[in-house]
């Protein structure tokens, strides 16, 4: 069994379509585990009731935003080690800055390649293989 058949996935995206294009790319890493929500408050509900290994994360959301819910994660003690990667469309220095800050473990820019997508997440847990 590789890495990332044992790693947890949640991915929160406000866009269907960005999750359908997240989760179909983490499945041709060999992902199988992926678990979706729509905004930060339906991903924190998730967290809450089954903790994740990996978090990736929109940052422009409804209800609860990609720093507010990289907060949420950070400070319970139930969900606080889960790895966090924000996504984002926006070339924000000051956001990344933030997110960093604020314990991300890594930022994946809009539009994404699979191989961005492998390496941000191998940064975080070392080869998928």
């Amino acid at each position: 069994m590789s890495i990332a058949e044992k790693i947890k996935v949640l991915i929160v995206d406000d866009q269907v379509t960005s999750r359908l294009l997240l989760g179909d790319a983490l499945q041709q890493l060999g992902f199988k585990q992926i678990t979706a929500a729509g905004d930060g408050a339906q991903g924190m509900a998730i967290m809450a009731q089954q903790p994740h290994h990996l978090v990736i994360s929109d940052f422009n959301m409804p209800k609860m935003d990609g720093i507010e819910f990289l907060q949420a994660v950070r400070s319970n003690p139930n969900t606080k080690k889960a790895a966090f990667i924000i996504l984002t469309a926006q070339g924000d220095r000051a956001l990344v800055q933030k997110a960093a800050a604020l314990g991300a473990n890594n930022v994946l820019a809009k539009p994404f390649t699979i191989e961005k997508m492998k390496a941000a997440i191998e940064a975080v847990f070392g080869a998928l293989k």
